[in-house]
């Protein structure tokens, strides 16, 4: 990866770092784990591909798929934190079964029509098909992407302060 793309892709991590991602609003978020063999505290920033308000659920897709660190870890042993925007909360997951996980791309895919000359080539690099947009694409895509819906445990949330509200 060239000193560009790398600084790029680093960029949203770094306002995490230093307590500003929420200049980022609720387009990604910042997973705190622990790693299943180490032991050590990572953070991990994601693309929110979905906010589900009535279910308050924050939608994020393993892009490397089930082998993606971040996503072993949360099943070793539950997430420290979850911070979007100004809002940070312990919390719990479930993974989105096929028919949900195709229906949350296909909402993304609408609200994000300007990306798609974008989306589709590198969705298509990560699954390694040309992945086109359609049903069927979808379908076989969430197979091989797991889907990941996380929402406060147990009610507990923290404002920017970190105190509980």
């Amino acid at each position: 990866m060239n000193p560009i793309a790398r600084t790029v892709f680093k960029a949203p991590a770094k306002l995490y770092d230093r307590d500003l991602g929420w200049v980022l609003g609720k387009r990604f978020l910042c997973l705190t784990h622990v790693g299943r063999k180490s032991g050590r505290q990572y953070r991990t920033v994601l693309e929110v591909i979905g906010l589900r308000p009535q279910t308050d659920e924050v939608l994020a897709i393993a892009g490397l798929g089930p082998s993606s660190d971040w996503y072993r870890n949360i099943q070793a042993a539950p997430a420290a934190e979850v911070a979007i925007g100004r809002r940070k909360f312990a919390p719990q997951y479930r993974i989105l079964d096929e028919p949900e996980a195709a229906d949350a791309i296909a909402d993304y895919e609408r609200r994000n029509l300007l990306l798609r000359p974008v989306l589709h080539p590198v969705l298509s690099k990560l699954l390694g098909w040309h992945y086109d947009g359609s049903d069927a694409a979808r379908h076989r895509m969430v197979q091989q992407l797991p889907i990941v819906a996380f929402r406060p445990r147990g009610g507990a949330e923290t404002d920017q302060e970190g105190t509980d509200r």
